[in-house]
């Protein structure tokens, strides 16, 4: 009974102090168990991260997916060189992982889709290795992409935008069932081409690996601006809405600007003559240009008298349409065309003969001077009429001269030398073609310009030279061919020759 008494089960005191120092040590290892095992020793490093990315004291440090440690905590740390902000993880791993290569990289990942993280490390190849207290450097640690990044992309303005793209991208493939199955028709003979594409880009040579390092340099250059793109693409959006209301127009645009290429190809080349010669014109035009810097205002004051005065021209263009129109319907008339033609075969047929005819007038004068002399000749009147006026010459005397019966063209003197010149001159001198500058002729004025030739029978063209010289005719003598006194001829608006001569 006394030992019974005496024993350890039999004192209530002392079991329920062991039970709660028991249940108190267990509470205490519970409660630290993220923070590993008291006392144990632990292999301790830290890793310098460009951003934390949710990663939190007592998160999970793993190698190859087994836990190796956990993250004590993690400060900020600031470089004072460049003001560059970093986050900090000291690390407290198990003494079997020691040492680290010094080229080890670390990883922050994500163990579910919730957010929750930890810490990777990559062993590396290093000879090097990371004593305890040793900071594994930013260049050596990766923060990829995370899923909560990910889904904060998507918010609501993102996933209106991504609807109406779904909207017009299902739009997009209606009615293209034939062309989607073509497409996937020719995808064979393409994934057959793409493979040895592919074998060369998985080549190590190719580094295609650097391409992916290098867009994630990228993008960590262009995550400060990434509001100011976001605003570009909301700017977007307000340009192409205003863009889109003109599209209509831009596509009849379109629509023709095919044809008036392939013109503009066809007559560009045509055009370039033009504009070489416009150029050149141009070119020309410059000391005129420069000219019309002093002429301008007389210009000027043309203009405005010119605009003045083609007010009065209305009632006029009035009446040429007027006239316009009666001569339309006078070129209607089917005889006017009959009476065209036939003035055109008589233009043809009178052409040759107008040939021979103009230089005998506009070298020579001559028509005008027969109407001319016509005018004169019936010029002198008596009272009740006019008259030619008439002398008589005697026939010359000799060997068949005109005095008597000749056998042969008059060619001799008189019988009785000296009597007269007109006797002793007694030679034929006749010239039925004389040159009047007419085709095939010389441009010279024979005809009432020949030479007397004395002692000499001469018939056809005189010899010598003879020349232009023709008598010319006034406009003064136009009335009647008479010479009339400059007050007259003013009274009737004709300026003399004498008066022209004095105002120059």
């Amino acid at each position: 009974m006394d030992r019974r008494r005496g024993s350890l089960a039999a004192n209530p005191l002392l079991i329920g102090a062991l039970t709660t120092l028991i249940v108190s040590v267990a509470v205490y290892l519970s409660y630290n168990a993220l923070n590993g095992l008291p006392f144990t020793p632990t292999y301790d490093i830290k890793v310098e991260l460009n951003q934390a990315n949710g990663l939190l004291h007592s998160n999970e440090v793993r190698i190859g997916g087994a836990r190796v440690g956990l993250v004590d905590h993690i400060v900020a740390h600031q470089n004072p060189h460049t003001g560059r902000v970093s986050a900090i993880a000291y690390l407290k791993l198990e003494k079997g992982v020691e040492p680290l290569p010094a080229n080890t990289k670390a990883i922050v990942q994500s163990v579910s889709a919730l957010g929750l993280k930890y810490l990777l490390l990559e062993k590396g190849t290093s000879s090097q290795t990371l004593k305890a207290g040793s900071t594994i450097p930013a260049s050596n640690t990766r923060e990829p992409v995370q899923i909560e990044e990910l889904f904060k992309m998507f918010d609501q303005p993102t996933r209106m935008a991504s609807q109406q793209n779904l909207n017009i991208f299902g739009d997009t493939f209606a009615g293209r069932g034939i062309g989607l199955n073509e497409t996937i028709a020719t995808l064979p003979s393409l994934l057959k081409n793409a493979i040895p594409v592919l074998h060369n880009l998985a080549s190590p040579q190719t580094n295609f690996h650097e391409l992916w390092i290098a867009l994630e340099r990228t993008s960590a250059e262009v995550a400060p601006v990434a509001q100011s793109q976001a605003n570009l693409y909301s700017d977007l959006d307000t340009f192409f809405s205003a863009f889109a209301s003109v599209a209509p127009a831009l596509e009849e645009t379109i629509v023709g600007g095919g044809p008036a290429l392939r013109q503009a190809i066809h007559s560009l080349p045509f055009q370039a003559p033009f504009v070489e010669k416009t150029t050149e014109f141009f070119r020309l035009l410059r000391p005129s240009a420069k000219n019309l810097t002093t002429a301008a205002a007389p210009l000027g004051h043309a203009f405005e008298v010119g605009a003045t005065n083609l007010k009065a021209a209305t009632s006029l263009n009035t009446q040429l349409a007027e006239a316009a129109k009666t001569l339309q319907v006078f070129i209607a008339n089917p005889v006017v065309t009959l009476g065209i033609e036939d003035l055109t075969q008589t233009t043809v047929a009178g052409g040759p003969l107008v040939a021979g005819l103009a230089p005998a007038q506009t070298t020579c004068n001559y028509f005008t001077l027969f109407f001319r002399n016509i005018a004169s000749l019936f010029s002198q009147g008596t009272g009740v009429g006019t008259l030619a006026r008439v002398a008589v010459l005697f026939s010359p005397l000799g060997p068949n001269a005109e005095g008597g019966p000749s056998s042969a063209p008059a060619n001799g003197g008189s019988e009785k030398v000296g009597v007269s010149p007109l006797v002793d001159n007694n030679h034929l001198h006749f010239n039925p073609y004389p040159y009047v500058a007419g085709p095939g002729q010389p441009k010279v004025c024979e005809a009432g310009n020949e030479k007397f030739i004395p002692f000499q029978t001469v018939i056809g063209n005189v010899p010598g030279t003879t020349s232009t010289t023709h008598d010319e005719t006034k406009r003064s003598q136009n009335l009647n061919g008479l010479e009339y006194p400059s007050s007259t001829l003013r009274d009737l608006g004709i300026q003399s020759s004498s008066s022209k001569g004095k105002k120059k």
